[in-house]
């Protein structure tokens, strides 16, 4: 018996199910309990008690004559509590086979229903069952209040000596808050948080909690319509970091607080889709949630999960879908997380020239580990599956793709065809896109890439849904911060973007990458005085809205916020006047028109009329059967011609100059098309363009 006292006092018992609960020893059965804290102890059977002797240092045990299906432990502690429940080692751990199997074939894609904590119900008992993936642990056992965070107390079952951990625990309910002690062999017992956890303490605090899943969902309507969405759909995307859109004083609204203000908005402001910056639990503000630990755990900054499940319901509710930022790239040092989870480099690559990332100081996944694989992927389809989300954004694929990322020549490991390709990581992505598509029909996938590696939108490639357009975006806010004295000198940057503007299906991303680290605000980018950076922004959110691909704006970008943006301050509200209301008005008009219009949100339907007048700093363009024109000066352009496909009536949908935006009210009536052939096409028209302006116009009769 000393063998097994000294086995669980070190915590260091793998098979703890084969010397506690019910066993047949020497012709009776014998119940075997492990109680650290205990003063004495008793077995309870029918509600009647029989006194358990302490044969070891707090071993106790009672011996019976016939096998005893169904009974409980009672004992009592120093202070006179006495703790009374089912024995877990009388259940099997919820765990199967072919799910173990699954998860080691990095193929259980809905691994987070075996992992993590799971309220249950065995042969009539009530208990959560935790199970952790530690290979290289030389125990691992749940601790909490329940059990005085002893570990040791409560040590699982290594199942079939797997490396997967379990155990079923009676009489656990929710919001129970308990963590992983993880013997390992080279830095003792760690406290570990669930990798699976569901929810976590409010930071700083680091628990797990056990909860339920039970939501009551009544957005079918919307799980419908998105089940057909395709390509030629139309998607304007509104970024935002939660914490830092609206404050509540010095504090976060919470989920359900912020639903209203936040749908009411977006009505106002015309976008279909919201993207959250991370929202995986994180423990650093300053990270905006890009340093994950959780991966499963809305960050309990702004509620519980079913608080966040509230607030995309009532999103779907009003026809406004969720895409959710992860981060699958890397993962944080801090000592409670997933680093050196089991004593070992478990969910990261061992070696630093490939394991650590040189610019944020953080631990790359190890991508071709299949235990690894399955955790990544079954984190989505649980975001999916459990909270609705209809889009993943993927941070960080460039630092994924490439092995030689931010890395100097030496400092990187070549794969095994001597590049510089992270083929595990290709495989991962290709993995989770395809699946994704294939069991969720209309939820989008989302690349931040910024290489010119081919295929991450492709099916036969990687398999996004859509990739960030970082070319478009830095060559347009690179025109637009020119002097327009010398546009015209540059036009080239703006031209030159549509020869590869098909090359990939891509969003055009005025991002909240764009509006940080000193780079300015979207406000402070513009050239001039305030008047002259107000038009240069509606002219500028005319282009993109013009320019082929699905949109995406930064909170704040669409009212022209004067400063950067600051994560622990809420947005300028209070410096929203007459020509900042006026933007407003050009976004919802925006995107009214870029909803209405198939031209305006298929892609595949644009062609230039002229992008040579470089003198007067001018481009058109068609986008279908619309005509885009856009005057970069702040110079008026009368009677400017330019040609057009077919004869009638032109009327102008759109004007930047409109009043109702802030501006001077240069309107074009009515334009009838005259037989003069110009610019490769067989009629024209003449037009007035105001300064620093953007006008569509259509043919009554198309």
């Amino acid at each position: 018996m000393s063998g097994i006292y000294e086995c669980l006092k070190n915590v260091k018992c793998n098979h703890p199910e084969k010397h506690l609960g019910m066993h047949f020893e020497n012709g009776s059965y014998v119940i075997r309990a492990y109680l650290p804290i205990a003063v004495n102890a008793y077995v309870i059977i029918n509600d009647k008690k029989y006194k358990m002797i302490e044969t070891d240092n707090k071993i106790f045990q009672a011996n019976f004559n016939d096998k005893i299906n169904k009974y409980m432990i009672s004992y009592t502690d120093s202070s006179g509590y006495e703790h009374k429940y089912y024995d877990p080692y009388n259940f099997r751990p919820a765990v199967s086979d072919y799910d173990i199997y699954l998860f080691k074939e990095g193929k259980l894609f809905e691994s987070y229903k075996t992992f993590g904590s799971h309220l249950i119900e065995i042969d009539g008992v009530s208990g959560c069952n935790f199970t952790v993936w530690a290979p290289s642990a030389l125990s691992v056992s749940v601790v909490g209040n329940f059990n005085h965070w002893t570990p040791g107390m409560h040590p699982m079952i290594n199942i079939n000596d797997s490396g997967i951990w379990s155990i079923f625990i009676p009489g656990i309910s929710e919001n129970e808050v308990y963590k992983y002690a993880i013997n390992t062999s080279s830095f003792g017992i760690k406290m570990k948080t669930d990798p699976y956890a569901f929810y976590t303490e409010k930071r700083p605090r680091t628990s797990s909690i056990v909860i339920g899943h039970d939501f009551n969902w009544n957005d079918s309507e919307w799980i419908n319509k998105r089940n057909i969405l395709g390509y030629n759909d139309p998607v304007s995307i509104y970024e935002m970091h939660l914490g830092s859109w609206r404050k509540n004083g010095d504090k976060y609204y919470s989920y359900r607080e912020i639903a209203p203000m936040l749908i009411e908005y977006l009505k106002k402001t015309g976008f279909n889709y919201v993207e959250f910056m991370p929202l995986t639990e994180y423990p650093l503000d300053i990270s905006w949630g890009y340093q994950a630990v959780n991966y499963y755990a809305p960050t309990s900054r702004y509620g519980r999960p079913e608080d966040l499940k509230y607030l995309i319901n009532e999103l779907h509710r009003n026809g406004i879908g969720v895409i959710l930022d992860f981060v699958a790239a890397h993962f944080p040092d801090d000592d409670y997380g997933l680093y050196m989870f089991d004593g070992t480099h478990l969910y990261d690559y061992a070696d630093p020239r490939k394991g650590r990332t040189p610019d944020w100081g953080t631990n790359i996944f190890d991508f071709g580990k299949n235990e690894v694989r399955s955790f990544l992927i079954s984190a989505i389809m649980y975001w999916i599956d459990e909270f609705h989300i209809d889009g993943i954004r993927v941070d960080a694929v460039t630092s994924m793709i490439y092995l030689d990322f931010s890395r100097k020549p030496g400092e990187w490991i070549p794969n095994i065809y001597g590049g510089n390709i992270n083929l595990e990581a290709v495989s991962l992505l290709t993995e989770l896109n395809s699946t994704v598509h294939e069991k969720y029909h209309g939820v989008i996938t989302v690349a931040e890439e910024s290489s010119t590696y081919k295929g991450i939108t492709s099916r036969s490639g990687i398999g996004f849904d859509y990739k960030w357009n970082m070319g478009w975006m830095h060559d347009t806010l690179d025109f637009f911060h020119t002097d327009p004295l010398y546009r015209k000198y540059n036009i080239g940057k703006l031209t030159f973007t549509v020869m590869y503007a098909y090359s990939e299906r891509f969003i055009l991303p005025i991002s909240h990458d764009e509006v940080v680290y000193g780079k300015g605000s979207l406000y402070q980018k513009m050239p001039g005085d305030y008047n002259l950076k107000i038009s240069n922004i509606r002219l500028f959110m005319s282009y993109m809205f013009a320019y082929p691909g699905k949109k995406l704006l930064f909170m704040g970008n669409e009212f022209a916020q004067k400063n950067e943006w600051d994560s622990n301050s809420q947005l300028q509200w209070n410096a929203i006047g007459k020509s900042e209301e006026g933007l407003l008005n050009l976004i919802n008009d925006l995107n009214s028109l870029y909803k209405e219009y198939d031209d305006l949100h298929i892609d595949e339907n644009f062609s230039w009329i002229d992008f040579n007048d470089v003198n007067n700093t001018v481009i058109s363009f068609m986008r279908g059967n619309i005509v885009c024109i856009f005057n970069f000066t702040p110079v008026e352009r009368e009677n400017y011609a330019i040609g057009v496909d077919s004869p009638g009536t032109y009327t102008e949908i759109f004007n930047s100059d409109s009043s109702r935006y802030g501006g001077s009210n240069h309107i074009n009536k009515n334009i009838e098309s005259c037989n003069y052939s110009m610019h490769g096409r067989k009629y024209s028209i003449e037009i007035n363009l105001p300064p620093l302006s953007a006008i569509y116009l259509r043919n009554d009769a198309l």
